[in-house]
């Protein structure tokens, strides 16, 4: 599994008043400790950046370059057509474009800007409606924006596609919906690769629940063929079930989605709390603040 750290991010306050008064130090700083982290890509997350976007995006791309090379490389994260262009121009190396949604007034600008500079591309499964309501309105939106992407010079092997991960607390048949599309995407655009926003499974919930629910959606996500996915750069644990390291969370995420019998008594207490997990994800018990205490 490939990891897109997501942590240089405007809404953190630190990043965020760096980003404004363009102080380069804060940003180098969480660019070398993602690096050092093994990130994949490191995630620059503008936002709207309305007010001088293009001139923000050029100069923390050529911070972040500068500092750490082109490796990793730059995942471009913004709403900001013009500012998204600035920094595909003095980007090293592919970036990826986070995100193109499927919504022809968007898609019909931006997907020219992935073909002009051979950049990668995140195909957000957000349409016209806002978020699909299952998994075959996911596979409709995901057939158009790919589709346009081809017809544009895009090919699959240069796409991502996101389904829209939704908080588990609120949208808990959602989470089984990306589950079920992830499983279709090969069939749907053979070659085609995928990511996902896997913090929004947790959204919500207490601080000290948030890393079990994203680790355990992680794992189930990639059974269905996730590829790659924009994470907590500083979650050891994830990182660790990410590079193969943990195959005793897997395995028992596992039985759990395979419905198979667990002596719970065998289980430490952490495998016990990743079954509790992955069976409120699948709906077999129900979301409360208190379902590692059942």
């Amino acid at each position: 599994m490939l990891l897109i750290g997501e942590n240089l991010n405007v809404i953190k306050t630190v990043i965020g008043k760096a980003f404004k008064e363009k102080n380069p130090e804060p940003i180098i700083e969480e660019a070398k400790k993602q690096k050092e982290k093994g990130m994949d890509w490191i995630d620059i997350n503008l936002g709207p950046a309305r007010k001088g976007g293009p001139e923000l995006m050029e100069f923390v791309v050529k911070t972040v370059q500068e500092a750490i090379g082109d490796t990793p490389p730059l995942c471009l994260d913004t709403s900001n057509i013009e500012a998204m262009e600035a920094g595909l121009a003095v980007h090293k190396g592919k970036a990826i474009m986070n995100s193109i949604m499927c919504r022809p007034e968007r898609y019909e600008k931006m997907i020219p800007l992935a073909a002009k500079y051979k950049a990668n591309m995140i195909a957000l499964m957000w349409g016209p409606e806002g978020l699909p309501r299952d998994e075959h309105e996911r596979a409709a939106l995901a057939v158009e924006l790919i589709y346009a992407a081809n017809e544009a010079g895009v090919p699959n092997e240069d796409i991502f596609v996101d389904g829209v991960v939704t908080p588990l607390n609120i949208q808990q048949p959602q989470l089984m919906s990306l589950l079920e599309f992830q499983g279709m995407l090969q069939d749907l655009a053979p070659g085609v690769k995928s990511t996902c926003g896997l913090s929004n499974a947790s959204n919500g919930v207490p601080d000290d629940l948030r890393p079990i629910i994203n680790r355990t959606y992680l794992v189930m996500m990639e059974r269905n063929g996730l590829y790659s996915c924009i994470a907590d750069a500083y979650d050891d644990e994830l990182i660790a079930i990410s590079r193969g390291k943990r195959p005793d969370v897997v395995e028992v995420i596992h039985k759990v989605m395979d419905e198979e019998d667990i002596d719970m008594g065998s289980l430490s207490k952490e495998l016990q709390d990743y079954v509790k997990t992955a069976r409120v994800i699948l709906g077999q018990i129900l979301f409360s603040d208190s379902w590692l205490e059942l």
